[in-house]
């Protein structure tokens, strides 16, 4: 029995041993340089689950470029900020130029006092009544340019604290860099020994990108602040006003080029459209209003419960009152016409993307462009291919808010469970019958949060569509931003308010 204690004992140690050297080996490839020092710093910070002082001296001397050798720029670019921040103090103060601006200024103050002074000149000669205007005006500058000069000695007198205030700023942000190196390294180390991914040692590239990376900023920033007015082409990027214009000149003409080629579709797009606007705006614009306050009531009854009814009926009875109902049912009717359109089309696209990556990867960036362009932009090319009215007005509201009912639709694809398809194809579900009860309603609830964005989305471009021939509510809320009417502004932005939270009720219902 002790022979056995004694031998799983040597095998332990020896396991140990075994594991020692291999993080040591491994740390090694990992560092490159100074090994020992690094196994020493990085064993005395994990065995402590608080923070550890150590100290990394070549990391203090070269700062960011250290951080940028080893690849953790997450520490690396803040520390680029403060040290840029901190050299230009520095340059400023010792041999920067602080009073450049102030005398720019009086030079233009000096050119603006010569010309009061020629008019002073001519309206004595001539007994203009004047007189005391124009030599208040000079008295005035020339008080104007006593002030600067006392503003430049004062910068003067300054420019040794902002040399100290920098050189201070440097030391400090050099000694949190050498504190926060070693952990900061055992960090990206950890991570190292289970994702090979990430690069290790000293890459010479890396090397070399990173110096030259932050030697650039820092010599390019202290010129600019330090010395404003050196080098121009800094400020300023160079180009010539011809670029801008030739790239206009061929924009203008490619747009021309389509709109006169593909006036067809524009025209058949735009027929379409008046189609089913058309019919929605009789349904709630023509249709007397008691049929259609019942039938929303019913509709949010069903959805939401008693409460939401209450509620929808208090919406519904604001909009009349206010004179709103109308205008209110044209919003709902130019509205219903952009999601009912974009709810036809994304939620097919997002079931055809769902199971086919490489085809949504083609999408995906044509999403994010029509969510991130302002939509102020894409109205100029909507405008100019289907002109102002209600057609562009609903295209520029599919643009806007017919993107997340694809994604969502998308990630609630995505998002079931691989075993239960798995299951229903071994019990012989064909592909339809897996679509529509397996992966429909499994996936509704993220669908339905694709179909409820989508209308809100669509509802928060009432005001911008109103700019280009939309009717509705969003035309009173222009008129008051263009005159100023806050009463109306108010009004009528509670009115829009009311319609998106009956819609978004009736959509989601309780299934929050």
């Amino acid at each position: 029995m002790v022979m056995d204690s004694v031998i799983e004992d040597k095998s332990a140690q020896e396991l140990a041993a075994d594991r020692a050297e291999n993080r040591d080996e491994l740390l090694r490839e990992f560092v490159q340089s100074s090994p020992d020092y690094y196994s020493k710093n990085f064993a005395k910070i994990g065995a402590s689950a608080s923070f550890t002082y150590t100290f990394n001296w070549m990391a203090a001397l070269l700062g960011p470029i250290w951080y940028g050798m080893r690849g953790i720029w997450n520490w690396g670019l803040p520390f680029v900020i403060v040290e840029t921040f901190a050299l230009i103090q520095i340059a400023r103060g010792t041999f920067g130029d602080l009073s450049a601006g102030a005398r720019e200024r009086i030079s233009q103050i000096e050119g603006t006092l010569d010309f009061r002074n020629q008019q002073l000149e001519a309206a004595i000669n001539k007994g203009a009544d004047n007189v005391d205007v124009f030599k208040r005006a000079i008295a005035s500058l020339e008080q104007a340019i006593v002030d600067i000069n006392t503003e430049i000695l004062v910068a003067e007198q300054n420019a040794v604290w902002i040399a100290l205030f920098g050189l201070a700023l440097l030391l400090i942000t050099k000694f949190f860099e050498g504190i926060i190196a070693n952990a900061a390294l055992e960090g990206r180390f950890s991570i190292w020994l289970s994702d090979r991914t990430i690069k290790a040692g000293l890459n010479p590239f890396r090397t070399i990108t990173s110096s030259v990376f932050v030697l650039l900023i820092f010599a390019v920033s202290i010129v600019h602040f330090a010395f404003p007015g050196i080098m121009p082409w800094l400020a300023d990027f160079p180009t010539d006003v011809n670029i801008r214009l030739t790239a206009i000149k061929v924009v203008e003409q490619l747009f021309e080029f389509i709109r006169s080629s593909g006036q067809w579709l524009f025209d058949f797009v735009s027929y379409g459209i008046r189609v089913v606007l058309d019919g929605l705006e009789v349904l709630f614009v023509e249709t007397p209003w008691p049929v259609i306050a019942s039938i929303i009531i019913l509709l949010t009854w069903l959805s939401a419960g008693i409460a939401g009814a209450v509620a929808s009926s208090a919406f519904l009875a604001y909009m009349g009152l206010f004179g709103f109902w109308e205008k209110a049912m044209t919003t709902l009717a130019l509205l219903g016409t952009a999601a009912c359109i974009s709810i036809a089309l994304g939620v097919p696209l997002g079931l055809f993307c769902a199971r086919r990556p490489r085809f949504y990867a083609i999408i995906r960036p044509i999403m994010d462009f029509m969510q991130t362009m302002p939509s102020f932009v894409f109205m100029i090319p909507v405008i100019a291919f289907f002109s102002v009215g209600k057609p562009a007005a609903v295209i520029t509201t599919m643009i806007f808010g017919g993107t997340p009912v694809v994604r969502l639709t998308v990630l609630g694809m995505r998002g079931v469970p691989e075993a239960v398809r798995e299951a229903a194809i071994a019990y012989g579900a064909s592909k339809w019958y897996l679509l529509t009860k397996v992966d429909l309603p499994l996936a509704a609830p993220s669908i339905l949060a694709g179909i409820n964005q989508t209308i809100m989305l669509s509802l928060a471009m009432v005001v911008v569509a109103s700019l280009i021939g939309a009717k509705g509510l969003g035309e009173d809320v222009l008129e008051a931003l263009q005159y100023s009417s806050v009463g109306q502004g108010i009004l009528a932005g509670f009115a829009i308010l009311f319609c998106a939270m009956i819609l978004n009720r009736i959509v989601q219902g309780q299934r929050d």
